[in-house]
């Protein structure tokens, strides 16, 4: 499809932000509205998977997110007693992946630094409706932008414009959220492993090294605590109540909050499950959250945002027309996303739920069953990403592998040597 495009995206989260940098890089003219007056990132750190690794590596980033992020090993789950519930390897699929612990302020930065090619950020505009056919934009102070070509919609699991591109087949919030913060890393003793701790379903501790992030150079852990929906308005709860809540759970956990005034530091999540049977309308797109909102039990949100955008600036090359276009952006993310959406919704109540007869029954049987080789491929193949529907495979570039290996402490190590 030849020519620059108008294109107004609304929402300046990772989908939002990585959609800006690639189609501008494309020649396109590319308008960002966020609502928010001073954008930011929203939540402490995440993993960043080997398929949004390879997005970072597209965009030329992915050198400065591992000098800020921190390798992370394998994910360890087990019960107080030191029962393993998961024990999930990356090197058993491939030597050369990992996960990347990464603080959302680290990834925010370095993809607000590289859009720099007709940057056009709107902060402080809230876009309260959407005209898909003729792509037309109106502000809650009664402003409208019109005429662009394409208009991405990326405002996140709450979304208050998806509904205007799609009628969603599903879209309910979960029940359960989380508490999180980010705390000094300090000696922390699992530097390589999202570590996670469970009591039944109701309560679950996770600790994750996120490294650190532009300007900032101190090592942190991004710290989660398990809770009902309805828990995290509550105001009123004593400090040295939750600390011993936690700390029946994980004493050594609770050790990296000693100078975190919590609860009252944290941060509260929600979750949503969102179906979209449609993404598209006239010529209007739904990306990210907004299209597929899920639990975090995968940890593929970020990751799925940032292969959305590069799924989006892929078909735009390809065909002929923006519809098609959009059709075939569509069809791809959803044969991907599949297997993710009914993973993701059947596992969160073997973890966040009041369900303990069921986390009995996955803390006898996960960890057994991860071992059997058929079994333990097919869970890798998940947590990475690079499972495409039910059975396919998600090809990693051939370069973007070869970067890993070039990026390994042993090959660095190796190399100096030599020198």
């Amino acid at each position: 499809m030849a020519g620059a495009l108008r294109i107004a995206v609304i929402g300046y989260g990772t989908g939002g932000q990585a959609a800006a940098v690639l189609l501008s890089r494309d020649g396109h003219r590319v308008e960002v509205f966020e609502r928010a007056p001073a954008p930011g990132p929203v939540g402490a750190g995440f993993l960043l998977q080997p398929v949004g690794q390879s997005v970072l590596w597209e965009l030329g980033l992915l050198a400065q997110a591992l000098h800020h992020g921190r390798r992370i090993a394998s994910l360890y789950g087990e019960t107080p007693a030191g029962r393993p519930v998961m024990d999930m390897r990356y090197a058993d699929l491939d030597a050369r992946l990992f996960g990347l612990g990464l603080q959302r302020g680290a990834l925010f930065e370095l993809l607000d630094a590289a859009w720099t090619t007709h940057r056009c950020l709107h902060a402080g505009v809230d876009i309260v409706d959407l005209d898909p056919a003729s792509g037309t934009l109106t502000a809650a102070d009664g402003r409208r932008f019109a005429g662009f070509d394409l208009v991405i919609v990326a405002d996140g699991a709450a979304s208050r414009m998806r509904t205007r591109v799609a009628k969603a087949t599903l879209d309910r919030p979960y029940p359960w959220g989380a508490q999180w913060c980010l705390a000094p890393a300090r000696g922390w003793a699992h530097a390589d492993v999202l570590h996670q701790r469970y009591v039944g379903a109701r309560r679950m501790v996770g600790v994750l090294p996120v490294g650190t992030r532009p300007g900032d150079a101190v090592a942190k852990l991004s710290f989660f605590w398990s809770l009902p929906a309805a828990a995290l308005d509550r105001t009123d709860v004593p400090s040295r109540e939750w600390r011993e809540d936690v700390a029946r759970v994980w004493p050594e956990a609770l050790e990296t909050l000693a100078d975190i005034d919590a609860p009252a530091a944290l941060a509260g999540a929600r979750y949503r499950d969102t179906v979209h049977r449609e993404w598209h309308a006239g010529r209007a797109v739904l990306l990210g959250d907004a299209a597929h909102a899920m639990s975090p039990q995968l940890g593929q949100g970020v990751n799925m945002a940032l292969l959305d955008a590069l799924v989006l600036r892929d078909a735009l090359r390809k065909r002929e027309s923006i519809e098609s276009s959009l059709s075939h952006y569509a069809a791809q993310r959803r044969a991907h996303l599949r297997a993710y959406h009914f993973w993701s919704r059947a596992l969160t109540p073997l973890f966040q739920s009041e369900r303990d007869g069921w986390a009995r029954v996955r803390d006898l049987t996960f960890h057994p069953l991860s071992r059997l080789p058929v079994a333990r491929g097919q869970m890798l193949r998940v947590l990475s990403g690079t499972r495409r529907g039910w059975w396919s495979t998600m090809r990693l570039e051939p370069g973007f592998l070869e970067a890993l290996e070039r990026s390994a402490p042993d090959s660095q190590a190796h190399a100096v040597a030599a020198g």
